[in-house]
């Protein structure tokens, strides 16, 4: 007999309960359409910015073949959480068995590990243009670009197989209930009934070596750029410098502040509905922006697009 309630006190859960972004029906109902309004915004934004690198040659540079790897990068990424949100906004509360919860979870932390790296890789890509533009074309050939690309993508990738395995490892006898819009770790991390020091050990080195190290890398690379400005001897070549410079900065600005808000507190800190909100910028607003905020000022790719236009 206490052999089997033991057994039952140790059982896996077998699914989890996503509460979702609100439990008001009313509030519900409207906020579906304008998610699922901004879902195809982002995917249609991004697919374009793909299409234009992929299918203009005067596009075929460093910076828009990094631009064409964040679009791809975040249709990849707003499709990990976004049909959990709608769905939560739906239906309710939903069930989401414990495979699918890891499968996103690995997902997410893949594709949120390789965009820090490749913001990392764009910073340094501007650096190298400002500060060392007669070695640009060395130092960023296609061999290089390519490089750094892919060590992004492979980077995220065992950030995200180390950290999984370490949260799939652990019991999760009951409850079963997630405050959030999807399987995140700091919720999951919450839910376990056997002893977490190890896997937020792995956790917190993890963050360093890729959000803190990447982070580092993008703040080096534009002190420099920002001292090469400083020093040009004309405002209109310290203006043209700087508005090469000003569209990352701000989807940086965006995406670093809600992570890092997020993700620099504990590991088992209490899920509110502050989190989810805030989580909502990075999974959601800064896909969406990322297009309009790089193509907004930027005459290369409008000219790209005016080409793709029928004309009139």
């Amino acid at each position: 007999m206490e052999r089997s309630l033991e057994w039952a006190n140790t059982t896996r859960v077998q699914e989890f309960v996503l509460l979702g972004l609100s439990t008001r029906v009313g509030l519900r109902e409207a906020l579906f359409a304008v998610f699922l309004t901004l879902y195809l915004l982002t995917l249609l934004e991004n697919m374009l910015i793909v299409y234009l690198v992929c299918t203009h040659s005067e596009l075929r540079k460093p910076m828009y073949f990094f631009l064409g790897n964040l679009s791809c990068l975040e249709m990849c990424y707003v499709s990990v959480t976004m049909p959990s949100l709608l769905v939560g906004l739906w239906a309710g509360p939903c069930p989401v068995p414990f495979t699918a919860c890891i499968v996103q979870l690995f997902l997410f932390i893949s594709f949120i590990g390789t965009k820090c790296t490749l913001l990392a890789s764009m910073a340094y890509d501007r650096y190298v243009a400002i500060c060392r533009p007669l070695h640009y074309p060395l130092l960023m050939r296609p061999q290089v670009c390519t490089g750094l690309a892919m060590t992004s993508w492979l980077g995220g990738l065992l950030s995200s197989i180390i950290k999984a395995t370490c949260i799939t490892s652990l019991s999760y006898c009951g409850p079963n209930v997630l405050n959030h819009f999807f399987c995140d770790v700091s919720p999951l991390l919450n839910l376990s009934c056997t002893h977490v020091a190890l896997t937020e050990l792995v956790d917190f080195i993890s963050a360093i070596v890729i959000f803190c190290g990447s982070l580092l890398v993008a703040l080096a690379s534009y002190v420099a750029i920002g001292r090469a400005i400083f020093h040009m001897p004309s405002a209109t070549a310290r203006c043209k410098a700087l508005s090469t410079c000003t569209s990352h900065l701000a989807v940086m600005g965006i995406f670093y502040s809600a992570v890092l808000f997020i993700y620099s507190r504990p590991n088992r800190v209490k899920s509110t509905d502050l989190n989810k909100e805030l989580a909502v910028i990075y999974t959601v607003v800064t896909p969406l922006c990322s297009p309009i905020i790089y193509c907004l000022r930027n005459k290369e790719v409008h000219r790209a697009f005016r080409k793709t236009l029928p004309p009139h």
